[in-house]
């Protein structure tokens, strides 16, 4: 346990690798992405992002994977009040496509065809389970960030995934209206629920946010360290192979900063998550 809160703490920390941003729109998709400077056969993950919420707001996030070797691409569409998670689902595969099939940088930078997988955050997180449905080729591991309710429900793609899965949830979330967390774990088989301590839901959006106005949250520092830590620790063992990390994507260790599941807590009631949006 020592050994794995050692590591906890560095990956809280960015990484070994100067960083380089580009723009996806080189390739015909509005978006960005983040590369270390330089590494050939590096794996790769597209980012899909909350409601209301930019690709710049991630940036941080972006650049701290990046750091550890991890390509990231994130597409900037499905902006509007009423996005489309198919469609937001359908840019994460583009995106992937483009880091994994095009010669990125100053041409010392490429990506392995197989250390591919998806991330996403709040509605992105639940894209991000749509993709992997939907796409021909199988990733190597998916994360759902704190994912939200979504029209239709990622509960029923979720149900037919085998890849590797990690669902990072909050621990108020089974009172929340909005979370599909648990409810996605349990059609999961293959996914890994975590219960981030003390953790803000949209608290890794970075910045100032416009849609704070409207009673979203800001970002929340606590909630970015930790979340930054677990995904990236989960993607060096799920993406890469490398078995330092293998407790990052092992449900029977208990990781830093998380909090065990109360298995035998009762199913909380409708009534129960309107009196808790109500408070």
């Amino acid at each position: 346990m020592a050994r794995t809160r050692k590591l906890f703490a560095g990956l809280s920390h960015r990484g070994p690798h100067r960083v380089l941003r580009g723009d996806l729109a080189f390739a015909g998709l509005p978006g960005v992405v983040y590369t270390p400077e330089s590494g050939l056969n590096l794996p790769a993950v597209a980012f899909g992002h909350d409601w209301l919420t930019g690709s710049a707001r991630y940036a941080g996030l972006l650049e701290h994977l990046a750091s550890w070797g991890i390509v990231a691409g994130a597409p900037d569409t499905q902006r509007g009040l009423a996005p489309s998670v198919l469609n937001l689902a359908y840019d994460l595969g583009v995106a992937l496509d483009i880091v994994a099939g095009v010669r990125l940088g100053p041409g010392k930078i490429s990506v392995h065809p197989a250390k591919l997988g998806l991330v996403g955050h709040g509605f992105g997180g639940s894209a991000a389970v749509f993709a992997a449905a939907g796409m021909p080729a199988k990733t190597s591991s998916v994360a759902a960030i704190f994912p939200t309710v979504t029209s239709p429900p990622a509960e029923q793609p979720a149900a037919t995934l085998a890849v590797p899965g990690l669902i990072l949830a909050a621990p108020g979330d089974p009172k929340t209206l909005n979370s599909n967390a648990l409810r996605l774990s349990r059609a999961w088989q293959t996914a890994n629920l975590r219960i981030v301590s003390k953790a803000q839901p949209g608290g890794i959006a970075e910045g100032r946010r416009l849609p704070k106005v409207v009673g979203l949250p800001g970002p929340h520092r606590r909630t970015q360290r930790c979340v930054r830590a677990l995904l990236t620790g989960y993607l060096l063992f799920t993406l890469t192979g490398d078995k330092t990390y293998r407790d990052f994507a092992d449900p029977d260790v208990q990781l830093p900063k998380t909090d065990e599941l109360d298995l035998e807590a009762p199913p909380v009631t409708p009534e129960e998550k309107i009196v808790a949006l109500l408070k």
